[in-house]
């Protein structure tokens, strides 16, 4: 009747970057045998508990399969640790909306091109953007010498130009996107880390 008990998984938690999403936990200790995990989840819209690609693995993560690629859909996880016949209690995560919850990456830096009084650069987004996307890049840039007053400047253009610089001067810029969706929270992505390049004479 009474089964030994075995712990359930702790610290699960749903990592998300530029919408790649997983389900990661702690390891479960056992004295001898080996301890595999079963992940299910539920939709807000579809109540019941469905199997993930993720049943009775060893590994401590399950990636989200293709059908929860929709990022508007809450998604709520649970897992649970099983020995032999005996199973852990199930652990929930709380509601993910990856529209919401995700990380989003610093765009891609490309090409930085130099002239006198301007600094031309070319970027890529961090993710492929879907329809309904908004995508807007926040541009800071300061001289080196005077690193406090930084200046900033918004483009959704892949290509733009911060312009009236002064020349021979070395001015830094750091860029990260916001992302604008039919949902009402916009998201701000991580900043690339701060480049730097000295203009030219005239």
């Amino acid at each position: 009747e009474s089964l030994p008990h075995l712990p359930a998984p702790k610290d699960v938690v749903v990592y998300s970057y530029n919408f790649h999403s997983l389900l990661r936990w702690s390891p479960v200790k056992v004295d001898r045998g080996l301890v595999l995990y079963t992940v299910h989840f539920k939709t807000g819209a579809f109540k019941k508990w469905d199997e993930m690609n993720c049943t009775r693995i060893t590994q401590t993560e399950c990636g989200f399969s293709m059908s929860l690629k929709e990022r508007r859909w809450t998604v709520v996880l649970r897992v649970r640790a099983e020995l032999g016949q005996v199973t852990s209690n199930w652990v929930e995560t709380d509601p993910f909306v990856a529209e919401r919850n995700t990380t989003i990456g610093p765009p891609k830096v490309n090409s930085v091109n130099v002239s006198s009084n301007s600094v031309l650069i070319s970027v890529t987004p961090p993710f492929r953007s879907e329809a309904g996307d908004v995508l807007e890049y926040h541009v800071s840039y300061w001289e080196n010498a005077t690193s406090t007053a930084k200046k900033e400047t918004k483009t959704s253009n892949t290509l733009f130009k911060i312009e009236n610089l002064k020349e021979l001067t070395l001015y830094c810029f750091s860029i990260r996107v916001e992302l604008s969706t039919y949902s009402d929270v916009p998201l701000l992505g991580l900043q690339t880390v701060p480049e730097c390049h000295r203009t030219t004479v005239s």
